[in-house]
């Protein structure tokens, strides 16, 4: 099988975090090899996942978001995805605004507004 990886990857053991829908879903996972621009990435159970998932690798500080290549029982392939300054001002803005409205509730529940 020929390897098409652009850059070398390091074999590892890491525990990460996928999360979907814009993290209103989660699920641990294994982070089995790594290079600059993708993972193998295993999961607990077999676990039907959308195309665009977000990765957090906790020990390593890191986040990526990432697009599925390819899946085999528990495990998948991802390429990570460079995103461009207005997907992060859009993403931004998202969670700014959801900020805000917990902010409301939480004064709501607490009798405050």
């Amino acid at each position: 099988m020929q390897d098409r990886r652009q850059s070398p990857r390091a074999r590892t053991v890491l525990g990460g975090m996928a999360s979907i829908n814009n993290g209103a879903s989660s699920m641990d996972c294994l982070v089995r090899n790594i290079s600059e621009g993708g993972a193998c990435i295993e999961f607990d159970e077999v676990a039907k996942l959308p195309e665009e998932i977000s990765v957090t690798i906790a020990r390593k500080g890191r986040s990526f978001l990432a697009r599925m290549i390819w899946g085999r029982a528990n495990k998948v392939g991802v390429a990570f995805r460079t995103a461009t300054s207005l997907e992060f001002d859009e993403r931004l803005r998202r969670s700014e605004r959801k900020k805000r409205q917990l902010e409301r509730r939480i004064k709501e529940l607490l009798g405050e507004a």
